[in-house]
């Protein structure tokens, strides 16, 4: 299933703050488990492996959390667009 966005700009502004987590997020984007219903949430596994690669340990908490955020944001976006 592919999903557009309402929206789709040609450019848009990533926060110096989140540019970190975005790459991250990108990285992983082929790492999601799936059930029967669909997408369930990212492999937790193959996030730790990747912020291990890229990122200082004493980093990994936030970014963690901050991959959650990302996650949860398209699980609801999907969820939209499917009802």
């Amino acid at each position: 299933m592919l999903l557009e966005p309402a929206v789709t700009p040609d450019h848009f502004e990533v926060w110096e703050e989140n540019w970190q987590v975005l790459t991250i997020f990108l990285q992983v984007q082929t790492q999601w488990r799936v059930g029967m219903s669909g997408l369930i949430g990212l492999d937790y596994g193959a996030v730790a492996w990747v912020l291990k690669l890229v990122a200082a340990e004493d980093q990994h908490l936030a970014l963690l959390e901050d991959l959650q955020i990302m996650e949860r944001a398209v699980l609801s976006f999907i969820a939209k667009q499917e009802s």
